[in-house]
């Protein structure tokens, strides 16, 4: 038989234990309702949930077209010397040879100036800058940005999202000197065209569902933040950005829904790009 003493041990361990259990319970209750800093305390970053599921393909995306950029191939003739041996006897002879190289005003001021062209016409490292601030932006890592090139010769470039534009603007050159003739750069891994030539005009490769801008200085000026949150959810923005030195704005006027400023004092082509891109990566919440 059990004891008075035991009967009272054991059901003060059942009463430690009940306790126990009511405790944990309501430490975990507590757990529960933490505030955020206090359930991170140190802060760390926390991935984004928003837009992890959301389809490219659906969403309305940010079209970017570079205006008048100057991209022109210029054509060297080359003399090289070459010896040969006939009859014991050693000729020299001289062989002509065409490189092709980009017209730039860096390289090439006394080519421009004997004919007769502005330096400031000449500037392919515009649209070279363009396309590092636009391909490396978020929203392009996202799947929701696209890339026009429209050169002053009319030629109409498409740029594939995940093509990686080289950094320094000599290999850049080679690259378009390359583009121009060969009308597309495939892939080295695949058969898919990176960059090619696309059949004028750019309005057929643009969206019907789109709002069209162009930038201009003499317009109005807007704050972009406050700007791209006036749209409309479901239509995509096409953004005509001029890639040259200075010249008219009026290379989109028959396309375009309207012109606006982004700042009050006179931006680069790459710096407008950038503002854009940061403006619809807050606003589509791109991180």
């Amino acid at each position: 038989m059990m004891t008075t003493k035991q009967a009272q041990g054991k059901n003060g361990k059942r009463k430690r234990e009940t306790d126990t259990e009511e405790a944990t319970r309501e430490e975990g209750g507590a757990q529960k309702q933490l505030p955020s800093s206090l359930s991170n305390p140190l802060m760390l970053p926390i991935a984004p949930t928003a837009n992890r599921h959301a389809d490219p393909e659906s969403s309305p995306k940010l079209i970017v077209v570079l205006s008048q950029a100057t991209l022109e191939n210029y054509a060297q003739t080359i003399s090289q010397s070459s010896s040969s041996t006939s009859s014991g006897h050693a000729s020299k002879s001289k062989k002509k040879q065409v490189k092709y190289t980009l017209l730039n005003c860096d390289d090439h001021q006394s080519i421009l100036a004997k004919m007769g062209r502005d330096i400031a016409s000449t500037r392919p490292d515009i649209t070279h800058q363009c396309l590092l601030t636009l391909l490396d932006s978020p929203v392009n890592r996202a799947g929701r940005l696209q890339v026009y090139i429209q050169t002053a010769a009319g030629v109409l470039i498409e740029i594939h999202p995940s093509v990686r534009i080289p950094r320094t603007f000599k290999r850049f050159s080679g690259l378009m000197v390359q583009l121009l003739h060969q009308l597309s750069i495939k892939s080295t891994t695949g058969k898919e065209k990176l960059l090619k030539v696309i059949k004028n005009p750019i309005s057929d490769h643009l969206p019907p569902n789109s709002h069209k801008i162009t930038l201009s200085f003499d317009a109005p000026p807007v704050r972009l933040s406050e700007y791209v949150t006036k749209l409309p959810s479901d239509k995509h923005l096409v953004v005509f950005v001029g890639a040259m030195a200075h010249g008219a704005d009026d290379f989109a006027d028959h396309l375009v829904d309207e012109k606006i400023a982004i700042s009050q004092y006179s931006l680069s082509a790459s710096v407008a790009c950038g503002k854009f891109c940061c403006a619809v990566e807050d606003h589509w919440g791109i991180l």
